[in-house]
């Protein structure tokens, strides 16, 4: 099985109908496509979050220009589709195992980075006047059953101890009281740090953003070859040639097996839908005591998540699917508002205005990875397993870091291991199968 999620023969896409796409403003349009060959120190490969905040940062901090080179639309890929989480997390694998690896004091420290993630984000905001309509600091992990309350209390005391996280337990009259009435919302932990914005907005703030500090930026212009001349990286789009000193591979789940051989069979592109309701009543509200505007998830391994947009509509997001196809579509969307309906009853038969999918990029240890190969002069930042908002902005940094050669900033012991290759590659869909069914099994109980 080969995944090839770009079509690198078909660039310039538009955006998917998405409410962000929608409502985001906009769109870059000084962004135009490769013309003729060039000679450049830095090419960067995405135009998403990590391209981005790599092309800023580099212009802001060192002074450096690069070249980013969009297959589609600036934030085509998931920095335009996500649900806008801004949150703590990093990776899907035991903190415990962390411990165990490392030691505590290095486990801190990969901690700590899924925290300057979230402030470089918020820092970013009000640095480059970006607006994108950010709610105020705090997120809710939702129990979605009883005994998932113990899950909890364990993740508050380790998180605390540990790690320094602060957050409290909210039981369930609390939380109906004072944040939203679920049938699957039985407690809470309610962290102090994360927040949610508006994804299409933060990606086109952060493209401004990075023009000007001297980044140039280009749509429509996907590597459709990438060959070695020297010391020069020569890649080959539909309007020219590219000689790179240095390449960036910021595409995450939107890469492709085809791009390089160091990124073949290493990634899984996972799909996540979401849905946006029209806005609610004041009678649904009410009934709901829908108050909050923070960032919710579950307890769930396959999570739902899911926050109150500033005009009262719902988006409603989950992992699961395999295939991104028309009918497929049509199915994921209807499983979706059935699963709304199942938390909340009174939202039955809600009208929808948009719905959309978007691939998360897990790798196969399911941590993400900056690193570089070759002979150094190739660098990556991939597989954010879904926390992408904040964290594929602060990996943007550290490649910044990387390609300037400084060392003031480095990526924690997770982040620096090699990106691994899955154990026979053409079966990723089958262990995805696989693993969603024994997810789906834990998740009820």
């Amino acid at each position: 099985m080969t995944i090839n999620i770009i079509d690198p023969n078909a660039p310039g896409q538009a955006h998917v109908d998405s409410y962000w796409a929608a409502t985001g403003g906009a769109e870059i349009t000084d962004a135009t496509p490769i013309a003729g060959d060039m000679d450049v120190d830095i090419a960067i490969i995405g135009g998403g979050y990590t391209g981005l905040s790599t092309a800023l940062h580099l212009g802001r901090k060192f002074g450096v220009t690069s070249h980013v080179l969009e297959a589609n639309r600036i934030g085509w890929g998931c920095s335009g589709r996500n649900g806008g989480f801004a949150t703590l997390g990093i990776g899907k694998t035991s903190m415990a195992g962390w411990i165990r690896r490392w030691g505590e004091a290095e486990a801190r420290r990969i901690f700590d980075q899924s925290g300057d993630a979230v402030r470089l984000v918020r820092r970013l905001l009000t640095d480059e006047g970006i607006d994108a309509e950010a709610t105020p600091d705090g997120n809710l992990e939702l129990a979605h059953l009883p005994n998932r309350m113990r899950t909890l209390e364990h993740d508050q005391r380790m998180l605390e101890a540990k790690f320094g996280v602060k957050s409290r337990l909210i039981g369930k009259a609390e939380l109906e009281r004072n944040y939203l009435i679920s049938r699957e919302a039985h407690g809470a932990l309610l962290f102090e740090t994360g927040f949610a914005l508006h994804a299409m907005k933060y990606v086109r703030g952060l493209a401004r953003a990075a023009q000007r500090a001297g980044a140039v930026l280009h749509e429509s212009s996907p590597v459709q070859g990438w060959a070695r001349d020297g010391k020069r990286h020569v890649l080959s789009t539909p309007g020219g040639k590219v000689r790179a000193k240095q390449v960036v591979i910021a595409g995450n789940g939107y890469t492709g097996d085809r791009l390089h051989p160091a990124i073949d069979g290493r990634l899984l592109p996972a799909l996540s839908n979401i849905v946006v309701t029209r806005p609610l009543t004041e009678t649904e509200r009410k009934a709901l005591n829908w108050s909050t505007t923070l960032p919710i998830s579950d307890t769930r391994n396959l999570l739902f998540y899911y926050r109150q947009l500033p005009d009262h509509r719902i988006l409603f997001g989950a992992r699961g699917g395999i295939e991104d196809t028309a009918a497929s579509r049509i199915a994921h969307k209807r499983w979706l508002l059935g699963r709304l309906t199942d938390m909340f009853p009174i939202l039955k038969d809600i009208e929808t205005t948009h719905f959309w999918s978007g691939w998360v990029c897990v790798p196969f240890d399911k941590s993400p990875h900056v690193n570089s190969i070759e002979d150094g002069t190739v660098h990556y930042a991939l597989g954010y397993v879904g926390t992408g908002v904040a964290l594929a902005t602060y990996c943007g940094l550290l490649l910044t870091h990387r390609l300037a050669g400084d060392t003031s900033l480095k990526p924690s012991p997770l982040l620096a291991r090699p990106l691994p290759r899955f154990p026979f590659p053409a079966l990723r869909r089958t262990y995805q199968r696989a693993m969603y069914a024994y997810f789906g099994l834990q998740d009820r109980y």
